[in-house]
């Protein structure tokens, strides 16, 4: 008979396994809370419990337990017993600031959380599991029908880039190019700080005409209305701005193999000698060991999309050479994401 004292004994720790198992539910705790407008309400000030509870209208039973959910996770502040935000939520998660990424979030929420319930299902089929799967257009096309849930769909998006946004000004010897398009722009968002943080640039933001509205009111917002332009196109049947610096943010991943080649290719005969393309994704790192962030990202393109999916740095850079660039190089971004720079 074996001695299984002895087995539990020197039993590999359990923690990890049980955290990532559960890790929907603080995740769900996050979402509802940013969908509530927990975090916004405590914009104007700190709250006690119970009045945060009678501004989200939640029930007594549990709303303390939310409450001291979110402190556990680090996302909320509580001090004698009165709640605030963290520095991180009052920068990121409170509604109508510049910083907000809260579209995210709701898209998160609203979408993407019921739609990895069928996790299982797409890695049998190899299949979509959103609207295509029952005969109807996939998310983009619904999306530019609805003007509320495209805009959440732009605010999301702009969440998703903020970090790398940023750090792309500053990555990048803007001094040698004078001109930059976005392809698939969105709101516009990287295009208005990077002009704005370097002054001798002239941007083009290049989407289809849906996109239009918000890009051109973060375009006034900004006060770039003579260096900033918007330019409507289909990137797979019009040319592309005839530009310095070409961008393409988050755009290759949602397309199969050959569709993103078409589009690098594309870039390669618009660009002038010595101009160069900028890919930047969550890229999976290429041991594809250690981005958790890229992996999933790869499997929500499994859930959304035909063909979408996520790729290596060192994948994106063999694509490049193929499509005629004579040298590529990577750069870290922020957080998960980094960037290729391909030169033609």
């Amino acid at each position: 008979m074996s001695d299984t004292s002895s087995d539990l004994t020197h039993a590999p720790a359990l923690g990890r396994l049980m955290e990532i198992a559960t890790g929907f539910m603080a995740s769900k705790v996050l979402l509802v809370a940013a969908r509530l407008g927990l975090f916004s309400e405590l914009a104007e000030g700190p709250l006690t419990g119970d009045e945060l509870r009678d501004r989200l209208k939640l029930h007594p039973r549990a709303a303390h337990d939310f409450f001291d959910t979110l402190v556990a996770l680090g996302v909320l502040e509580r001090t004698d017993g009165i709640y605030a935000n963290t520095p991180a939520t009052a920068h990121y998660l409170v509604r109508g600031k510049p910083s907000y990424v809260g579209g995210l979030l709701e898209m998160s929420d609203t979408r993407m959380y019921d739609l990895w319930g069928r996790l299982d299902e797409g890695l049998r089929s190899g299949d979509p599991q959103n609207e295509i799967k029952t005969g109807e257009e996939g998310m983009y096309a619904a999306l530019y029908r609805d003007p509320e849930s495209l805009a959440a769909f732009q605010q999301a998006m702009t969440g998703l880039s903020m970090g790398s946004t940023h750090a792309l000004a500053e990555a990048v010897d803007w001094s040698r190019y004078r001109t930059v398009a976005d392809i698939g722009c969105a709101e516009g968002a990287l295009l208005t700080h990077l002009l704005q943080r370097h002054p001798h640039l002239r941007g083009t933001g290049f989407d289809l005409a849906a996109l239009r509205p918000a890009f051109q009111r973060r375009r006034e917002e900004s006060g770039l209305t003579e260096r900033l332009s918007f330019q409507t196109g289909d990137f797979f049947t019009e040319p592309l701005p005839r530009t310095d610096v070409l961008i393409f943010g988050h755009i290759l991943s949602g397309w199969a193999l050959p569709t993103s080649m078409t589009l690098l290719r594309k870039a390669y005969e618009t660009l002038p000698e010595g101009g160069i393309v900028i890919v930047y994704e969550t890229f999976i790192d290429d041991e594809r060991r250690e981005n958790v962030q890229g992996l999933l990202m790869s499997l929500n393109m499994l859930l959304e999309t035909p063909g979408g999916f996520e790729y290596t740095s060192a994948e994106c850079r063999d694509w490049l050479a193929k499509a005629g660039f004579r040298e590529s190089r990577v750069r870290h971004l922020d957080g998960p994401e980094s960037m290729v720079i391909g030169t033609k």
